[in-house]
């Protein structure tokens, strides 16, 4: 057996799609996940990451043997091996990248949930998948140099503008990468749909305040929503995003008047303005944060629902669920829990309708048992990664709730992330 390292290269014939953005190919028995590959392809790959006693390899696809019908060439010169971490999927036709996702959420819930399910990744307006993202950050080196964090590195790489950008952010990454930027630590950029475009010079090391006000507009069913967001809010960096997720999201919660909805990892209030709108003023909207500025402001953007109030804490804290201990402090045979905090009194006994967009980790079995604890009639569940939604629907069917209808979008064309909207309702009894 020939043992490999990193910078060996060796011929592999590429297997299927794997779940962060590389496909699996094999080597005398050993498992390599290869970037910048198809399945089927035929390639010469450098080994990046392991070597002997690693239990799998990390490799990059450098010469093209054999190539499939669905590669495309990347628009961008440092999209390929050795370059940006961002966009993994620029050398595969856009049918084919969302075939991919969708193969991807599809493994994902059979592995994890047990749950068999075609999915169709849908499109969002774009111009193709490119000039869509209205929210790109530039590292900054130790010389001062701007520019792109190469995969899996601190390295940065300068570039003269992003194919994926819009033009307004393009050209503010081109004005700004030629020039020296001492003792910044990363320039966030950011274009919002009222036109407005925001550079913000982080110092390397300082804490961050959230820097300056931005206003996002939102089209929903029930007329504009303007919001009030922070240069470092989170928000969807699709332009188009906002839009169709607020859509799908109050199609899948079918909130009627007069009904108590609860949301779960708000932000800034996305889904909670529109979300107390469809409730009404006799109903009632709990929003739930733990960003301190995302809290200030989800207040300040519910100020003319009355019918709304937020929260501000850690989901499982308010609920009063064990919080997972940090990893590497599992000493003692624990069971890997740590303190359990006293359900807060603000939280409500019960729910016709919860809605969570928890972080990429996924919500945590002990929250979502305690989501199912309030018996609402339907569960929306926002998810970024289909891992996270494979095992939180698993957490949810021990629970008695069933999937209905999922919805994939394309949110980040280029890339292997893909968003998707699932409906839960209870199994029947």
């Amino acid at each position: 057996m020939s043992e490999l390292d990193v910078g060996s290269r060796v011929e592999l014939t590429v297997g299927p799609v794997a779940h962060g953005g590389h496909c699996v190919a094999r080597h005398e028995g050993r498992v390599i996940f290869v970037r910048h590959a198809l399945p089927d392809e035929v390639v010469i790959a450098e080994v990046t990451e392991g070597g002997e006693g690693s239990r799998f390899l990390r490799a990059d696809a450098v010469q093209i043997i054999e190539a499939s019908a669905d590669r495309v060439a990347a628009r961008c010169p440092v999209a390929g091996p050795g370059g940006c971490g961002g966009c993994d999927l620029q050398h595969v036709s856009l049918p084919a990248q969302r075939q991919w996702k969708a193969t991807v959420i599809a493994e994902q819930l059979r592995r994890l949930a047990g749950i068999e399910r075609e999915v169709i990744v849908e499109p969002l307006a774009d111009d193709d998948g490119f000039t869509y993202r209205t929210r790109v950050d530039l590292a900054v080196d130790e010389e001062g140099v701007a520019g792109l964090r190469k995969h899996r590195s601190h390295d940065v790489l300068p570039v003269d503008g992003c194919p994926i950008a819009v033009p307004e952010i393009s050209t503010e990454i081109a004005r700004l990468t030629p020039k020296r930027h001492p003792d910044v630590g990363v320039i966030s950029l950011a274009h919002t749909s009222t036109g407005e475009t925001s550079v913000r010079e982080r110092l390397r090391g300082w804490h961050t305040d959230g820097g300056g006000l931005l206003t996002e507009v939102v089209p929903t069913p029930n007329g504009q929503v303007r919001l009030t967001i922070a240069e470092d809010s989170f928000f969807q960096v699709h332009r188009d995003a906002p839009r169709a997720f607020v859509d799908a999201v109050l199609e899948a919660a079918q909130v009627r008047p007069g009904e108590r909805v609860l949301d779960l990892y708000a932000g800034v209030g996305l889904f909670s303005v529109p979300l107390a709108l469809a409730a009404g003023g006799d109903g009632q909207l709990v929003a739930v944060e733990s960003d301190p500025a995302a809290t200030g402001l989800l207040a300040d953007n519910l100020a003319d629902t009355p019918q709304a109030v937020a929260l501000a804490g850690r989901v499982d804290d308010l609920f009063g669920v064990a919080r997972p201990k940090p990893k590497g402090r599992r000493r003692g045979g624990g069971r890997g829990r740590t303190w359990v905090p006293a359900r807060s009194p603000l939280m409500p006994p019960s729910a016709d309708v919860v809605v969570l967009d928890p972080p990429r980790s996924g919500a945590d079995r002990h929250v979502i048992g305690a989501v199912t604890a309030l018996r609402p009639r339907r569960i929306v569940y926002v998810a970024c990664d289909p891992a996270a939604l494979g095992r939180d629907t698993g957490y949810l069917r021990d629970g008695g709730y069933e999937m209905g209808e999922l919805r994939a979008f394309d949110a980040f064309p280029q890339t292997h992330h893909v968003e998707c909207i699932a409906t839960f309702e209870r199994a029947a009894d």
